[in-house]
């Protein structure tokens, strides 16, 4: 049997291509965007009580990782990138039927829009569903993951001068934290895990309407170089 899902809404992020977006929620809380709601959901009833609620599940489509051949190994950027597991062990984007789900702040509500923080999705992304987090059920204390047992290390983010100039300036157009999301999605080290980057290989990738660009000093220490239009 075969079902056919409807996006209920699209995301509108901050972030515009897939490289350097967290790789999982609310690790990047300066990362910012909205749902737009799709009739009939854009109406008021659609978000009746959810000025009580904190954060909320994101049921979303991996839409630019769709594959037609399933894979039941993938290799997580957590272990390496070289190590295979089972996909069902891992959030890895090549899901069986593309789902995806993340746990994000909810700002505010407001009848057909939804603004989000802590995001971890691109601009564009369909949304299938949306669910309030529950702190009691959705919470607990004593679980593990031995692949994932804490966050990732994070590395150190400093800036060129001029860069960070730049940077404060795109924010203060943007109206929007820049200078914190730079800082709070390099430091999750966004290169792949088998990379190891020399000083004059310059990486970038766009947030919002500017390009940022920057180069590893060591694999622990990033240096932003640019903050440009795209």
């Amino acid at each position: 049997m075969s079902y056919t899902l409807s996006p209920i809404g699209y995301v509108r992020s901050c972030f515009k291509e897939k490289f350097a977006i967290p790789r999982q929620p609310l690790l990047a809380p300066a990362a910012q965007g909205c749902i737009e709601l799709l009739p009939p959901y854009d109406q008021a009833d659609a978000i009746a009580g959810l000025e009580e609620v904190s954060h909320i599940w994101v049921i979303f489509l991996f839409h630019k990782t769709l594959e037609n051949t399933p894979r039941l190994k993938v290799r997580p950027p957590r272990l390496g990138g070289n190590k295979s597991i089972g996909v069902f062990a891992s959030r890895a984007t090549h899901r069986p039927n593309g789902i995806g789900q993340s746990a994000v702040r909810l700002e505010r509500a407001e009848a057909g829009r939804l603004w989000i923080s802590g995001i971890d999705l691109l601009d564009g992304t369909p949304v299938l569903d949306i669910k309030p987090y529950v702190p009691y059920a959705d919470s607990v204390p004593t679980a593990h993951n031995a692949i994932a047992d804490s966050a990732p290390t994070r590395v150190q983010v400093g800036w060129q001068m001029i860069a960070l100039q730049h940077a404060e300036q795109h924010a203060q157009r943007l109206e929007q934290p820049l200078v914190d999301l730079i800082e709070q999605c390099l430091a999750q080290d966004p290169r792949p895990a088998y990379q190891q980057p020399a000083p004059e290989r310059i990486y970038g990738v766009r947030f919002y309407d500017v390009q940022v660009r920057w180069h590893y000093l060591t694999l622990t220490h990033i240096e932003v170089l640019e903050v440009s239009p795209a």
